[in-house]
């Protein structure tokens, strides 16, 4: 899926927002070049029977595809394939895109595409490269991996739990049954939460995925584990995306979640449902200061939270003397900050979205939201939102959120 959320961080114990085994290298006698077309289209038809397999639940069908020489690759392949049991498909296919052959050998660059049911409206879509043997005049798959730089799936860690509540689906792996079904209960009572305060159109609905720690989360992510150490969750899915796109995939760091008391949690699925629902409106025009800002209003909405209780690390500064010049930028939500320059960027923007829901109102914040996402470049695209909505340039409203800062938290 292209595009991610961001998440919501840790703060103080409190919410503030790989493949089936592993690649077999044969050894060439020549170097790699184009295979014929046929070789092509051999390979898509062994991996569509592969793909009906999934869908009938025929674990023969399967393994039938795998090189059955290759006996550790088939038990783990048997593994995964035990593991997708609970996950509920409405389709699985691959689409092979271009192949390399070495003698006996090819390797495949293939992209899984599958849809959950009741929640996807398009594919998701997984780059794999396949490694595949020949015997007989019939091609195996003796290597499945994850396309360089792809990330790993969540079947791929463990046996999936599937819980469903009445707004969302949560999968989950190496986690007990409580833990889901209290995690399903959250994202149900985050959905409406999010419906009641965003009025654009959305599926109102929310998919979760728990994997069992943080380095099964960063693998989910494709990215190094030390980056999401704190984040309690993170919303994945395309920027700006259509109505026929795959759903958002809201992703629990179990570790980071654990610690939260009973709001933390339902403010951190209710930020991330909210990026969720406005994920059509967001795009590279939006600053983090809106959508971080806007998702933690949400989150915080009906909390009854106090601005000195949601924003503890900037009214620390604000009563240090070190009021913030300006609104906080892209670069102060990244990782590589520090923890309290990040918690300072979240609690800017959630107090400059709650002063515009404050003085214009809620409908006029969403508006505000929604006009700076729809605009085709982010030059430009919050002073005309501001125009047009607050009646403000930006240094006008960036002056009047100082002093909102300061008589919130001072």
């Amino acid at each position: 899926m292209a595009g991610q959320g961001r998440g919501r961080r840790v703060r103080r114990g409190r919410a503030a927002g790989c493949g089936l085994a592993a690649l077999l290298l044969l050894a060439a006698c020549s170097a790699p070049g184009p295979a014929p077309d046929a070789t092509v289209g051999e390979v898509q038809q062994l991996l569509d029977r592969r793909a009906a397999a999934v869908l009938k639940h025929d674990e023969g069908g399967y393994l039938a595809a795998v090189d059955p020489a290759a006996t550790g690759l088939r038990s783990a392949q048997r593994t995964e394939f035990g593991n997708l049991a609970q996950v509920p498909l409405t389709a699985w296919t691959y689409q092979v895109n271009g192949v390399d052959r070495q003698s006996g050998t090819v390797t495949a660059r293939v992209d899984l595409r599958y849809r959950v049911e009741g929640y996807d409206t398009a594919p998701v879509t997984a780059a794999r490269t396949l490694t595949l043997d020949e015997r007989g005049g019939r091609w195996y798959v003796a290597g499945d991996q994850p396309a360089k730089g792809a990330a790993q799936l969540l079947w791929q860690q463990g046996r999936v739990t599937a819980v469903r509540g009445k707004r969302s689906l949560v999968l989950g792996v190496g986690q007990g049954a409580a833990r889901l079904h209290e995690i399903a209960d959250t994202a149900d009572a985050a959905v409406p939460e999010v419906s009641a305060a965003w009025p654009g159109r959305w599926a109102g609905r929310v998919v979760v995925l728990v994997p069992a720690s943080l380095d099964g989360m960063a693998a989910l992510l494709g990215a190094p584990a030390a980056s999401y150490r704190g984040i309690a969750a993170v919303t994945t899915g395309e920027a700006g995306g259509a109505a026929a796109a795959p759903a958002d995939r809201v992703i629990v760091n179990p570790e980071a979640y654990a610690v939260l008391g009973d709001v933390g949690r339902r403010v951190v699925l209710t930020h991330e449902t909210t990026h969720v629902a406005t994920r059509a409106h967001t795009s590279p025009a939006t600053p983090m200061w809106l959508s971080e800002g806007y998702a933690d209003w949400v989150g915080y909405r009906d909390t009854g939270r106090t601005a000195p209780q949601a924003a503890p690390e900037l009214q620390q500064a604000v009563r240090a003397g070190d009021l913030p010049a300006d609104l906080p930028t892209d670069a102060d939500f990244g990782f590589d900050g520090g923890a309290d320059r990040l918690a300072r960027a979240y609690e800017g923007g959630w107090l400059a979205c709650r002063l515009i829901a404050a003085h214009w109102g809620e409908a006029t914040l969403a508006r505000f939201y929604a006009k700076v996402g729809d605009q085709p470049h982010r030059e430009g695209a919050v002073e005309k939102a501001m125009a047009e909505e607050l009646g403000l340039s930006p240094r006008e409203f960036t002056t009047m959120w100082r002093e909102y800062v300061r008589d919130q938290l001072a």
